[in-house]
C-alpha cells in the first residue's frame, strides 16, 4: 500500500488544481456524515427538508464522494428524511453516494433501508473485544456470524454493504488479536469498505499512523475509511496520519458536528488534504464557506470566530505590523488564500491598528485622507478599542465624521423621529414607527413575530410605498458580556446583503432592541 514519505511525486497543475501522479497514485474519497454522526451533537436536529437541502449542497456543491445521511430505525422523521434524499439521489443517478447506518439486526435496519430506496448499508458492527463481550454479550464467534447473516440478508436486498468496526482504536490497544480475527473471517466477503472508528477519540497521530498502517499493509487490496472523533482534539492530526499510513477514505461532518467533542471538520481535513499532503481528491474548496455557513444556520451552532478557514477571523489582520508587512510585500500571507475558500482579507480596527490598517479600510471604502486625518482616526479607534468596543469597516464612515466635525462623509438622511414598540401576553407584537427620509415624514404600524420584527415590518411598509430598495437581514448577533448585569451593554452586529454586498452595522445599548435598532439607522444611512 501507498507510503506517502517514500513517493517520489510528479505534480501538475491542471485547471487551478495540484495533480498528484505516481505508481501508486489513489485519489482520497471523503464520506460526509453531517445527516449522521453531525446529527448526534447534543441540540442538533434537522428536518426532512433541511437534510435534503444539505444533502444536494454536499453532493452537488461540496462534491463530496458520499454522505451517511440517516440511522435506521430511529424515527419516522428519520425515515421521511431518509426516503426524500433516496428519491432525489435516485432521480439525478447519485443513490450509489448515499449510504445510512444500519445494526445487526437479522434484517430490521436492512429491510427499513431497502425499503426507503437506499442502495448502501453501513453496517455497525463491534470492532472491540470488550464491546462484544460487555454489551452484546456474546462471544467473538457468536458476533461473527451474526455479522454474515446479515451481510448475505443485505446482498439479496440488493445492498451494497461498508462495515463499520465501532471501538476499532481501543480493540487495537487492548484486543488486536480480536481486530484481526473479524478482518480475516470477513476479508473475502463481500464488503466494499471497512471503516476504522476512533469512537472514543483516544488515538494520538503516531497511534493513528501505526494502526493503520498495520491494517493496510496486511490487507493491501481492501478499502478502508479512517473515522475521527475530537475528544483530544487531535481528529484533524489523525486524518493526516491515516492518510500518511495509506488510508483512502477519510470521514468528516461540516463545522465539525457529531457526538461529544465532535468529528473531523471537512474544512480543516481539506485544507489538510491540498495544502499539507497534496492529495488529489474532488472537494470544491470555493464552496466550502457556503456550506458552513449553511449548515450553522440549521444546526443552530455558531462557527466560532477562530475556526480555521471558515471562522469569522480567520483572514483578519490584526497588527498594525502586519497590515504594513502585506502593504509591502504580502509578507503575512500563507498558501490559504481567502479568496480559494471564497472570502476576502480584512484588516481589524481596533488598539492594535496601525496606520495601515486605517489605510486598507479606507481603501476598501474608497475614502481618501491626509496623513493628519488618518493620524486623528487612528487615535480615536484605540481609544474605542481600549474601551473594549468593537469597530468594523462600516463604522469606519461615523467615526471620520465624528473626529473631523464633516458631515460630509454620512449626512444623516434617515433619521427615527418616534416608535413604540408594545407587547402584550397573547398578542403578537406591534411596532409604530415614524421616520423622516431626506426631510420628509412617514409614519407606519405593522405587527410582528418579535419587537424587532415587528419595527422591521413597519420600516419597510414604507420604504415599498416608495419604491425603495431595501436589504436583506443574513444574521443578526447579540453579544452580552458574561455575568453582565440587565443593565449591562448589549451589542448588536447585523449582517446584511444588498447589491451584492454583505456588510455589517453594530449598536450599542442597554437595551437590546434599542441596540438593533440603532444599527438598523446605520445601515439604513449607508445605503
Amino acid at each position: 500500500m501507498l507510503n506517502i514519505c517514500k513517493i517520489k511525486w510528479l505534480k501538475k497543475i491542471n485547471r487551478g488544481k495540484l495533480i498528484i501522479l505516481s505508481k501508486n497514485y489513489f485519489m482520497v474519497e471523503i464520506l460526509d456524515t453531517t445527516l449522521r454522526d453531525g446529527e448526534q451533537t447534543a441540540g442538533v436536529s434537522f428536518n426532512s427538508h433541511e437534510k435534503l437541502a444539505i444533502a444536494r449542497k454536499l453532493l452537488d456543491d461540496i462534491n463530496v464522494d458520499r454522505v451517511e445521511v440517516a440511522s435506521a430505525r430511529v424515527s419516522s422523521g428519520e425515515l421521511d428524511a431518509f426516503k426524500k434524499i433516496c428519491s432525489w439521489a435516485e432521480d439525478v443517478g447519485q443513490i450509489d453516494r448515499v449510504e445510512a447506518l444500519g445494526f445487526v439486526d437479522n434484517g430490521v435496519s436492512i429491510d427499513w433501508i431497502a425499503d426507503a430506496g437506499g442502495k448502501v448499508i453501513n453496517l455497525l458492527t463491534k470492532g472491540s473485544l470488550r464491546h462484544v463481550m460487555m454489551q452484546l454479550k456474546k462471544q467473538p464467534e457468536e458476533h461473527l456470524e451474526d455479522i454474515k447473516r446479515n451481510i448475505d440478508l443485505a446482498k439479496k436486498r440488493g445492498l451494497n454493504v461498508n462495515l463499520y468496526l465501532e471501538d476499532w482504536s481501543n480493540g487495537m490497544i487492548s484486543s488486536p488479536d480480536y481486530v484481526f480475527f473479524m478482518l480475516d473471517s470477513l476479508v473475502d466477503f463481500p464488503v466494499d469498505r471497512f471503516m476504522l472508528p476512533d469512537t472514543l477519540g483516544i488515538l494520538s497521530p503516531d497511534k493513528t499512523e501505526n494502526f493503520c498502517k498495520q491494517i493496510v499493509q496486511k490487507y493491501p487490496n481492501k478499502k478502508f475509511d479512517f473515522h475521527a472523533h475530537n475528544d483530544y482534539d487531535m481528529a484533524v492530526a489523525n486524518v493526516y496520519a491515516a492518510l500518511k499510513a495509506g488510508i483512502t477514505g477519510i470521514h468528516t461532518t461540516v463545522n465539525g458536528l457529531g457526538e461529544r467533542a465532535g468529528n473531523a471538520p471537512l474544512a480543516s481535513v481539506l485544507g489538510v488534504l491540498n495544502d499539507q499532503l497534496e492529495l488529489e481528491n474532488n472537494l470544491n474548496e470555493h464552496r466550502i464557506t457556503d456550506i458552513c455557513r449553511f449548515v450553522e444556520t440549521f444546526s443552530g451552532i455558531r462557527i466560532p470566530n477562530n475556526k480555521p478557514i471558515v471562522g469569522e477571523s480567520v483572514f483578519t489582520q490584526c497588527s498594525g505590523v502586519h497590515a504594513d508587512g502585506d502593504n509591502k510585500a504580502n509578507l503575512y500571507f500563507n498558501r490559504l488564500l481567502p479568496e480559494r475558500f471564497g472570502r476576502v482579507r480584512t484588516y481589524a480596527l481596533g488598539k492594535m491598528s496601525g496606520k495601515a490598517n486605517i489605510n486598507k479600510n479606507l481603501e476598501e471604502l474608497g475614502i481618501h485622507l491626509n496623513p493628519e486625518q488618518i493620524k486623528l482616526i487612528t487615535k480615536r479607534i484605540i481609544e474605542l478599542g481600549d474601551k473594549k468596543e468593537n469597530v468594523t469597516t462600516e463604522d469606519l464612515p461615523f467615526i471620520i465624521s465624528e473626529v473631523l466635525r464633516d458631515g460630509t462623509l454620512i449626512q444623516e438622511k434617515v433619521k427615527i423621529i418616534n416608535y413604540s414598540l408594545n407587547l402584550s401576553l397573547g398578542l403578537k407584537p406591534v411596532a409604530t414607527l415614524k421616520i423622516s427620509i431626506e426631510g420628509s415624514d412617514y409614519e407606519a404600524t405593522s405587527p410582528g413575530d418579535g419587537q424587532y420584527d415587528a419595527f422591521m415590518k413597519a420600516l419597510w411598509k414604507i420604504y415599498d410605498k416608495l419604491g425603495k430598495k431595501h436589504p436583506v437581514l443574513v444574521d443578526y448577533k447579540v453579544s452580552i458580556p458574561p455575568g453582565g448585569k440587565t443593565d449591562a451593554l448589549v451589542e448588536t452586529v447585523i449582517t446584511w446583503s444588498f447589491n451584492e454586498q454583505t456588510f455589517h452595522t453594530r449598536g450599542l445599548d442597554a437595551d437590546q432592541i434599542e441596540a438593533a435598532i440603532k444599527a438598523t439607522v446605520k445601515m439604513l444611512n449607508l445605503i
